[in-house]
C-alpha cells in the first residue's frame, strides 16, 4: 500500500457479517406510506461499508414514534370513513391497527361493523327529561349530572367514574369497555373516558393504548430486554430472524430468547429448558449418590472408606458397595475398603441393573456437563468481549488515535474486530447447545460438525488473542516493537478469517450439515461409477479413471468426498 489511507480502505471494503449489531448507529426515522400497517418501511442504517447477508428486515421505534405513528393512523382512518377520531381509534383497536382490514370491513358492509364494534349511530330522539334515576345507584339526578354514550343509557357521573376507574385498574380490558347497561353493546370511546377519571387514570389508559398498537400488531414486538421501551418492527423474508434494539439487546423475533442464530428456535427451547429442568438434578444424584437402605434419603460419598452412617434421626450403619448392614461386615467380608459380598454378588449379576442405570446417568450427565459448560463460558466471554469493545469504544480509541497520529476513522478496523469477536462468541455458544442435540448415531455428520466447530473456535481465539494482547503493546508507555502498520495488517487479516469460518460453520449449521448427505451421494455415485469401469477394464489404472470422471473420491473412513486434486482427506486427514 502507499499510504495508511490506502491500507485502511482496503481492510475496510471486507463486509462485516456481524458488525453492526453492536454499533451505536441507531435506525433510520424517515416515514413510508404503508396500506396494511401504519410502519416505518425503512431498514437500519448502515453501520459500516458491508457485503453481509440481507439486515433491512427491521426498525426500531421509541414511544414517541409509536404515539405518533399511532395518531397518524386514527386521523387517516377517521379522514378515510367520515367519522369521528374517537371512534377510528375503535375501530383500528377491535381490528389489531390494520389500516386496509378497517376500510376493507368498513366499506363491504357498515352496519355490520358498526354492530359488532359498537359503533352506534346517534339518533335524532326526544330530549331527555330534566330528572333521570341512574341505573347503577338508582338515585334522581338533574340531566346535567348525568352520562351517557351515543345509545341514550344515562347514569350518573359518580357511577361513570367508578365503572371506568374499576375497568382501567383491571388491566388492557379497558380499551374495549362497553356501556354499563348489561343489554347495550355500546362502545365507550376515549374522550368519555378521558373526563371521567383522574390523571393517574388517564396515565394508565393512555399507557394501555400505546402497548396495544404494538401488542395487538402481528408485524411489532417490544424488546424482551429488562427496563426497554423501545418496539421492533420486522419484514419477513430476509431469512434471518435475529434482530438487535437500540438498547444493544440481540434477540430472535420468533422466540424472543436471545439471537441464536444459526441454530433452529426448538433446539434452543429445549436446551433452556433442558438447563432449568430438575430432571439434570436427579440424573446428578442418581450417578453421585446411593439411598440409605432404610430411610432411603439419598447419600453422596465423597471419601473414605465403606463404612456409611446415614444422618440422624436415621442413624443406619451399611456398606457402601452392597448396602448391606455394616454389622454384617468386618474383615471377614473384605475390611473398610472393599467388599466380598459385592464382588460375588455383582459376579452372579445382582447388581448389573443397578449400577447399569447408574454408569448410563452418569455418562449422560458428563455428557450434558460437557457441553453446558463450554456454553456457558462462551456467554461469558461475550459478556467480557462486549465491556471491552464499550471500553475500547468510550477510553482506549482516542488514546491510540493520539499515539499513533491518526483519526479515529482510520482505526476502525479495531472496534471491527472486536464486534467481529462478540458475535462469533455468540455464535460458537449456540453451537454447543446444537452439538449436544445432534443424534450419535450420525458418525459422519459429528465428525463435520467437530471439524468446522474447531476450526472456527480456533481462528476466533487467535483472533481474540490478537485483540485483547498485541494491541496492548500499543496503549502502554513503553515503544512497541512491531510497527502499527504490520499490527493493522495482521488484526484486519485475522478478522476477515475469523468472519470466513464462521460463515461457513453458520452456513453448515443452518443446512443441517447436508454437505454430509451430499459428500455420501457423491461416494455412491463414485462407487458405481468405480465398478462400470472395474467392468469394462482390466488394468490397474481402472479406479483412478473413474476418480477423474466423476471428480471426487471418497473417505474410506469418514465417506467424505474429496476432489482428486488432493491425497489425503479434507476432514478427518486420512491418507488412503
Amino acid at each position: 500500500m502507499d499510504s495508511d489511507d490506502d491500507m485502511q480502505d482496503a481492510y475496510t471494503s471486507d463486509g462485516d457479517y456481524y458488525g453492526d449489531e453492536y454499533s451505536d448507529a441507531m435506525p433510520s426515522d424517515e416515514e413510508d406510506d404503508d396500506s396494511v400497517y401504519p410502519f416505518d418501511d425503512n431498514s437500519m442504517d448502515d453501520l459500516s461499508p458491508s457485503t453481509r447477508a440481507p439486515q433491512n428486515n427491521f426498525v426500531v421505534l421509541s414511544e414517541d414514534e409509536i404515539s405518533k405513528r399511532q395518531e397518524e393512523a386514527v386521523k387517516s382512518v377517521a379522514g378515510v370513513l367520515s367519522i369521528s377520531k374517537g371512534d377510528a381509534s375503535v375501530l383500528l383497536r377491535h381490528f389489531k391497527w390494520c389500516i386496509s382490514t378497517v376500510n376493507d370491513e368498513w366499506f363491504a358492509n357498515e352496519q355490520a361493523v358498526r354492530k359488532t364494534v359498537g359503533l352506534l349511530e346517534k339518533s335524532a330522539g326526544r330530549r331527555p327529561p330534566k330528572e333521570i334515576v341512574c341505573g347503577i345507584c338508582f338515585d334522581a339526578f338533574g340531566v346535567d349530572k348525568m352520562r351517557a354514550t351515543v345509545c341514550g343509557h344515562y347514569f350518573c357521573s359518580l357511577c361513570w367514574t367508578g365503572y371506568v376507574h374499576t375497568a382501567i385498574s383491571d388491566g388492557p380490558g379497558c380499551l374495549t369497555l362497553r356501556c354499563p347497561d348489561p343489554s347495550c353493546n355500546a362502545a365507550v370511546g376515549d374522550e368519555l373516558v378521558m373526563s371521567l377519571v383522574c390523571e393517574e387514570d388517564r396515565v394508565k389508559y393512555n399507557r394501555y393504548l400505546l402497548r396495544s398498537f404494538v401488542e395487538d400488531n402481528r408485524k411489532a414486538k417490544w424488546c424482551p430486554a429488562p427496563g426497554c421501551d423501545f418496539a421492533l418492527e420486522y419484514f419477513p423474508g430476509s431469512g434471518s430472524h435475529d434482530v438487535v434494539c437500540k438498547c444493544g439487546h440481540p434477540f430472535c423475533w420468533s422466540c424472543l430468547e436471545d439471537a441464536h442464530r444459526p441454530v433452529d428456535c426448538e433446539t434452543v427451547t429445549k436446551w433452556i429448558l433442558k438447563n432449568c429442568a430438575e430432571s439434570e438434578n436427579m440424573n446428578w444424584i442418581l450417578a453421585n449418590s446411593k439411598p440409605c437402605p432404610k430411610c432411603k434419603r439419598p447419600i453422596e460419598k465423597s471419601q473414605g472408606c465403606m463404612h456409611i452412617t446415614c444422618t440422624p434421626p436415621c442413624k443406619f450403619e451399611f456398606c457402601w458397595l452392597c448396602l448391606g448392614p455394616w454389622s454384617e461386615h468386618g474383615e471377614r467380608t473384605g475390611g473398610f475398603y472393599a467388599c466380598n459380598r459385592y464382588e460375588a454378588a455383582k459376579q452372579e449379576g445382582v447388581y448389573d441393573e443397578a449400577e447399569r442405570r447408574r454408569e448410563m446417568a452418569k455418562n449422560m450427565l458428563e455428557r450434558y456437563t460437557h457441553y453446558y459448560e463450554r456454553w456457558a463460558t462462551n456467554e461469558s466471554s461475550r459478556q467480557k468481549a462486549l465491556s471491552d469493545l464499550q471500553q475500547m469504544q468510550a477510553l482506549h480509541m482516542e488514546k491510540l488515535s493520539d499515539r499513533q497520529c491518526q483519526p479515529v476513522s482510520q482505526l476502525k478496523f479495531v472496534t471491527d474486530a472486536w464486534m467481529q469477536i462478540v458475535e462469533c462468541r455468540r455464535v460458537l455458544k449456540w453451537t454447543y447447545a446444537y452439538g449436544y442435540y445432534l443424534p450419535e448415531n450420525e458418525d459422519a455428520k459429528r465428525q463435520f460438525f467437530e471439524y468446522v466447530q474447531g476450526e472456527a473456535e480456533a481462528g476466533l481465539e487467535r483472533l481474540h488473542q490478537c485483540a485483547e494482547k498485541d494491541l496492548q503493546v500499543f496503549l502502554g508507555e513503553d515503544p512497541p516493537d512491531v510497527p502499527f502498520n504490520e499490527f493493522r495488517t495482521k488484526l484486519a487479516g485475522l478478522t476477515s478469517v475469523t468472519r470466513t469460518y464462521f460463515e461457513n460453520l453458520m452456513r453448515a449449521l443452518e443446512t443441517g450439515l447436508s454437505d454430509v448427505d451430499n459428500s455420501k451421494a457423491a461416494a455412491n455415485s463414485n462407487k458405481n461409477s468405480s465398478s462400470s469401469s472395474k467392468a469394462s477394464k482390466n488394468n490397474g489404472g481402472s479406479s483412478r479413471s473413474a476418480i477423474d470422471e466423476s471428480g471426487v473420491w471418497s473417505c474410506e473412513r469418514c465417506t467424505f468426498a474429496n476432489p482428486s486434486s488432493v491425497r489425503s482427506c479434507q476432514l478427518c486427514h486420512h491418507r488412503p
